[in-house]
């Protein structure tokens, strides 16, 4: 009878209870719809690929990171060190793919609306400066890239800090913030994002995504953050 009027309490103050532990309510996230159709990137990426990764793969970082995030609140309900401890590389895992696949996604546009557009105004200025010309850019990301040793991302990303540009790569579904970065653009490297269409030549999955990279993500996201 006590623990029922100390749920019925909790609950109303947005307290829970699990398996008799006291929890407070956390948010859930869930799989952004994408802005386009799974088959509006062909031929450059098919649109079973974008069924799968999308629903499949990006489905299921969501799914996991939740189930972390609610392990997480129990154990720190319990005062588990230990079990805290140990969900921290789910977390970064999971929560890393979730935050990845979100920025990857906004990264692609359809040729008819306006993927494979240089980029303008001030990213374009900054590329040309820090790099030499787009085309530079474009092929020092896809040396990177192909470098990458097992699975990973490659990204073009922004230090706030000295608002300059930097071409980085990050392990499994490590998201760029951690190299304290933020994401103007990034390529997902796994071979599931290309393995069905392009075998295991990730060169020349490389070579095309550019044919549908959404510039006009980066550069508002660059002219943002790099307002005086």
């Amino acid at each position: 009878m006590a623990l029922a009027a100390y749920a019925r309490r909790a609950a109303a103050s947005g307290i829970g209870m699990k398996r008799g532990v006291p929890f407070r309510a956390i948010q859930t996230f869930t799989l952004p719809e994408l802005p386009y159709e799974y088959s509006a990137l062909e031929p450059v990426i098919s649109g079973e690929i974008m069924t799968l990764h999308h629903q499949k793969h990006h489905q299921a970082y969501v799914t996991n990171y939740n189930k972390a995030l609610e392990q997480l609140e129990e154990a720190s309900a319990k005062k588990n060190a230990e079990a805290i401890v140990a969900l921290q590389s789910a977390i970064k895992f999971n929560g890393g793919g979730h935050i990845n696949h979100t920025v990857f996604w906004k990264n692609l546009a359809p040729v008819k609306e306006g993927g494979g557009e240089p980029p303008k105004g001030s990213l374009a200025t900054a590329i040309d400066t820090q790099f030499g010309s787009l085309s530079a850019l474009i092929d020092k990301m896809n040396t990177v890239g192909a470098g990458v040793q097992g699975s990973g991302w490659v990204w073009l990303g922004l230090n706030k800090d000295l608002k300059s540009l930097v071409v980085e790569t990050t392990q499994n579904q490590d998201p760029l913030v951690t190299k304290g970065l933020l994401p103007l653009l990034g390529i997902d490297v796994w071979e599931h994002a290309y393995y069905l269409q392009y075998k295991n030549v990730r060169p020349d999955y490389l070579k095309n995504i550019w044919k549908v990279m959404n510039w006009k993500y980066a550069e508002d996201v660059f002219e943002k953050e790099t307002k005086p």
